[in-house]
C-alpha cells in the first residue's frame, strides 16, 4: 500500500486525521507527525510517502524534503492573493469574507507553489477557532480525498500577487482599530479568538482587559471578558 504522512499541530486536525485514516485504511497506510523534530529527511525516507499533507504547520519545511516528496500545504486565500502570514486576520481586516482554501505544492517560496485545487470558504461569522475547525473539515473531508482518489495536476498561480504580513501581538490592541463600529469591533474580537492566539484587548492603566466568545445580536455585542494585571 502507498504511504501518506499528515503533519499538523492542531487538535481538531488530529481528530480528523484518525477519521480519514479509518476511511482509507484499505488503500493507504497513514502516519501522523505532530513534532517538528519528527519531520526529518531520515524519517521521511523510511516511510517514503506518496504525499505529505500539512493542514496546519508552524515550521519551515526543509528543501531536502519538499524537493523529493510531494508536500502539500493549505492556505486560506485565493492565491496568489494573500500570500503570507495571518491569512484569516488579514482577510477580516480587508473585509474579504468569501475566500478560498488553496491546496498548493511546497516550493520554498512564501505560498508561491503550484495550485492543485481550491475550495470556496466563507468566514463572515464565527471565531477564528470556529473557522479553523470548519477549515479542517473541508481539508480532510473534501480536499485530501481528492488527492487520494485522483491524480491531480498542479498549475502555476495566475493573477495579481498580494502579500499579507504576519500580525504582531501588539496589533491585538483594540485601540489600533480605525473607524470603530459595532460590526468592525465584532470582526476584530472574533478574528483573534482561537487557541494560542493573542486575544483582542484594551489596556486600562495597570489592567489588561481581553475579549472573546463574541456574538453579534440585535446590533449589540455579547461576549466574555477577562481582567488581569498588566505584566
Amino acid at each position: 500500500m502507498k504511504n501518506i504522512i499528515i503533519s499538523t499541530i492542531k487538535e481538531w486536525n488530529i481528530e480528523n486525521y484518525f477519521k480519514l485514516k479509518k476511511i482509507y485504511s484499505k488503500e493507504y497506510t497513514f502516519y501522523l507527525i505532530t513534532n517538528k523534530d519528527e519531520l526529518s529527511i531520515e524519517n521521511i525516507q523510511k516511510i517514503n510517502p506518496e504525499y505529505i499533507f500539512f493542514p496546519h504547520w508552524s515550521w519551515l519545511i526543509d528543501e531536502s524534503i519538499f524537493s523529493k516528496y510531494n508536500c502539500i500545504i493549505f492556505h486560506m486565500t485565493d492565491l496568489p492573493y494573500g500570500r503570507g502570514g495571518s491569512p484569516f486576520q488579514n482577510l477580516i481586516m480587508n473585509e474579504v469574507y468569501d475566500t478560498k482554501i488553496s491546496a498548493l505544492k511546497v516550493d520554498g517560496g512564501l505560498d508561491t507553489g503550484d495550485i492543485y485545487l481550491k475550495k470556496d470558504f466563507n468566514i463572515s461569522i464565527g471565531s477564528a477557532e470556529e473557522n479553523l475547525i470548519n477549515l479542517s473539515k473541508v481539508i480532510f473531508n473534501e480536499m485530501i480525498p481528492k488527492f487520494l482518489e485522483n491524480k491531480l495536476i498542479a498549475k502555476k498561480q495566475v493573477g495579481k500577487v498580494t502579500l499579507f504580513k504576519r500580525r504582531k501581538p501588539c496589533q491585538s490592541n483594540i485601540n489600533t482599530l480605525e473607524q470603530v463600529t459595532i460590526s468592525k469591533l465584532y470582526d476584530f474580537i472574533r478574528m483573534l479568538d482561537a487557541q494560542d492566539y493573542p486575544n483582542a484587548y484594551i489596556d486600562l492603566g495597570k489592567l489588561k482587559i481581553t475579549f472573546n466568545e463574541v456574538h453579534l445580536k440585535n446590533n449589540k455585542l455579547l461576549g466574555r471578558f477577562e481582567v488581569n494585571i498588566n505584566e
